[in-house]
């Protein structure tokens, strides 16, 4: 069953090869320019099979200037051919639009007639109902709405030409808006809600989160994760008897706009909205309350009329649009219809597959674009100042804060040198870095073995031109109290080799060249755990107190060689160091990227301590009264269990569980 895709390196189109290859058999072609066949061949890499054939050609010329004499080949043998390539951007210019999604579906039909493909595919859009008031459903296609931009029209249009122009069998495809990967949050760009999380994590960032917003009614948005439609999509595809028709790809329960942008501030730690006026006395739903309200004086269409207006968008431009959301996106909040998805329920009954609960992943998508697609870094001109062509050595890499801090290092023009254990983790990072533009090494290595770290370090100062930074983040932790430990001498060993005696060897193996540079920083990723001293934490607390000591005597002895230090006390950050101690599933945390954030401080202003409020009060208490210190955290010594203990009583729950939620809320980032 041979398919051939068009924009198959693009957001859907990569997930729809994935389940071609999953669950198809034979060979599928994709269409790729000259220039991005690096980026295929990263792709084809992930993908791991070789039934994936480049057919070089380009959406706009004609036939997708595909070399005559392989169409004259495969006549014929084309199954089914997926048209993706498109422009999915409401910021786009008509221009734009016009080329890629207008003439690029006419070249991509000629070139399927050319082939005499078994069945056109057509990726559309519920745009293509523009500003349709009502019920639209799959039937329903000139309406006669109104496009109110050229993203819509052209959607429209490219729709019309395969519904009227098309010499082979065609389906189309219309997504609502395409969000990332329900499990694991993965998306290529800023569009559609993405645009307001710079907003929402400006709100985290200053604002508690119990802190009510007055907020308005937006009408009703409609969004679906990329696997979703992409599974849809291949069930669909492959479904006979439904050439010439449409299905609408959308949440069959359309979501309140408010409701979609309080999902996401609630997955961000930030304040939510509450509406002054309950939203019945302005729904849309027709037989609803709404129908009291009349269309023209509801909040979400006096605020459309407004925004979509030339000179409110040259205000919002120079305001809002500084933060990152373009004036035109804010004019298509919501939509004025309601998509019926009746007929595509239907087909794909049976199947398993079914739209997601939006609650259910949106913190996977927070956390994907916190990590990977905030740019707040790469725009910060003092953190490109400082790290532009500089190379950074980051050791845990492969996942949680190092991982983060290597895709900032690399957004701000940094060159993240990547050291971790395992190097299929590290080399996956590396790809991701350098499909972005950027560039990284890979160095793996087993911290715990001094050897192993001698040698890394001969072989980073041969083969690198600089070691600017150092970034000692690689740990081991261990929740055990002493009375525990007792025959378990080792845990004290292990943990002391990596956190303290590889740390150092690290530093001391790469010291020589940073004082010949006369330049370099170290960051050391320390623990909250050394100003609180938590109880059930002595041999993790231990080894990073020996790092702060060993760090602040040093840093003594540099002092004039252009060599500095800065030591991080850091909170409770959630990474997979933490994951086993299910206990800690509940509590206050910070991000990944948050912790790469302070990272990324620590390189640009290069203080000598980076530290909490309630890590600085914890080590106040200790100096000037230890004993109330010690009384409370024996206290929390007896309301939090050991970890053996922990998997002997799960599900306490109770007194003991609130008590537990209470102490970790109250003295929030710390490890008990």
């Amino acid at each position: 069953m041979t398919s051939f895709v068009t924009g198959a390196t693009g957001f859907i189109g990569r997930h729809l090869v994935s389940e071609l290859l999953d669950h198809r058999e034979g060979e599928v072609f994709v269409l790729v320019r000259e220039g991005s066949r690096g980026r295929l061949e990263t792709l084809m890499r992930r993908w791991g099979s070789d039934r994936v054939v480049p057919v070089v050609g380009d959406l706009a010329a004609d036939g997708l200037g595909v070399d005559p004499a392989w169409v004259a080949e495969h006549v014929g043998t084309i199954e089914h051919f997926f048209h993706l390539a498109a422009i999915y951007d409401m910021t786009a210019d008509d221009a734009t639009n016009q080329t890629m999604n207008v003439d690029g579906t006419r070249n991509a039909l000629a070139l399927a007639g050319a082939l005499e493909a078994g069945c056109f595919h057509q990726v559309s859009s519920v745009a293509a109902a523009g500003d349709f008031t009502g019920v639209f459903d799959e039937t329903m296609f000139a309406e006669g709405q109104h496009l109110p931009s050229p993203y819509h029209r052209t959607k429209y249009e490219s729709e019309q030409i395969v519904r009227e122009e098309s010499t082979v069998p065609w389906r189309v495809y219309r997504p609502a808006i395409v969000v990332g990967h329900s499990e694991t949050g993965v998306m290529d760009k800023v569009d559609g809600p993405y645009y307001f999380f710079p907003a929402m994590k400006a709100l985290r960032d200053r604002l508690p989160q119990w802190v009510p917003l007055a907020g308005i009614d937006l009408g009703e948005t409609n969004v679906v994760p990329v696997d979703y439609v992409a599974r849809a999509m291949d069930h669909l595809a492959h479904l006979p008897g439904h050439d010439g028709e449409a299905f609408h790809l959308v949440n069959p329960e359309p979501q309140p706009t408010i409701d979609m942008v309080n999902a996401f501030c609630a997955a961000a730690g930030a304040p939510g909205f509450v509406m002054p006026v309950d939203r019945a006395l302005s729904a849309t739903p027709l037989g609803s309350l709404g129908g009291l309200v009349p269309r023209r004086l509801r909040p979400s269409s006096i605020v459309t009329g407004i925004v979509r207006r030339p000179a409110a968008q040259t205000l919002l431009d120079q305001t809002i649009g500084r933060l990152g959301i373009p004036a035109e996106v804010l004019g298509h909040t919501g939509f004025s219809a309601t998509f019926d998805s009746r007929r595509t329920q239907q087909a794909l009954a049976g199947s398993g597959i079914a739209v997601p609960d939006l609650d259910s992943y949106a913190a996977t998508l927070w956390s994907y674009w916190e990590d990977n697609l905030d740019q707040s870094t790469g725009r910060d001109p003092d953190a490109r100042a400082a790290l532009q062509g500089k190379h950074v050595v980051i050791t845990g890499a492969s996942s949680g804060i190092g991982q983060v801090t290597a895709l900032k290092v690399a957004q701000a023009g940094g060159v993240p040198v990547l050291v971790a254990r395992g190097k299929d983790k590290l080399e996956d990072l590396r790809a991701t870095i350098e499909m972005r533009g950027g560039t990284a090494h890979v160095y793996p290595c087993d911290l715990s073995d001094l050897d192993a770290i001698d040698r890394l370090c001969e072989q980073i100062s041969a083969e690198l031109p600089s070691v600017d930074f150092i970034v000692n983040n690689a740990g081991r932790s261990i929740r055990r109290s002493l009375r525990l430990s007792i025959d378990r001498f080792h845990d004290f060993q292990r943990t002391m080799q990596l956190n303290y005696f590889g740390a150092i060897r690290l530093v001391m193996g790469l010291l020589p060249v940073m004082t010949e540079q006369k330049a370099g920083h170290v960051v050391n990723i320390s623990s909250i755990g050394v100003q609180t001293n938590p109880p059930r934490f002595s041999a993790y607390v231990a080894s990073k107190a020996a790092l702060d000591s060993w760090s602040n005597v040093v840093a003594s002895e540099v002092v004039g060689s252009g060599v500095t230090f800065t030591t991080i006390h850091m909170p409770l950050v959630r990474t997979p160091m933490i994951a086993p101690t299910k206990l800690y599933d509940k509590f206050p945390t910070i991000s990944p990227a948050q912790a790469a954030d302070q990272v990324i401080t620590a390189m640009v202003e290069r203080p000598h301590e980076i530290n909490t409020v309630l890590g600085n009060a914890g080590a106040v208490a200790h100096t000037l009264a230890p004993k109330a210190a010690f009384r409370v955290l024996n206290l929390a010594y007896g309301v939090f269990p050991d970890s053996a203990a922990a998997r002997g009583e799960q599900g306490q729950g109770g007194t003991r569980e609130t008590e537990q939620l209470m102490l970790a809320r109250l003295f929030k980032g710390v490890h008990w």
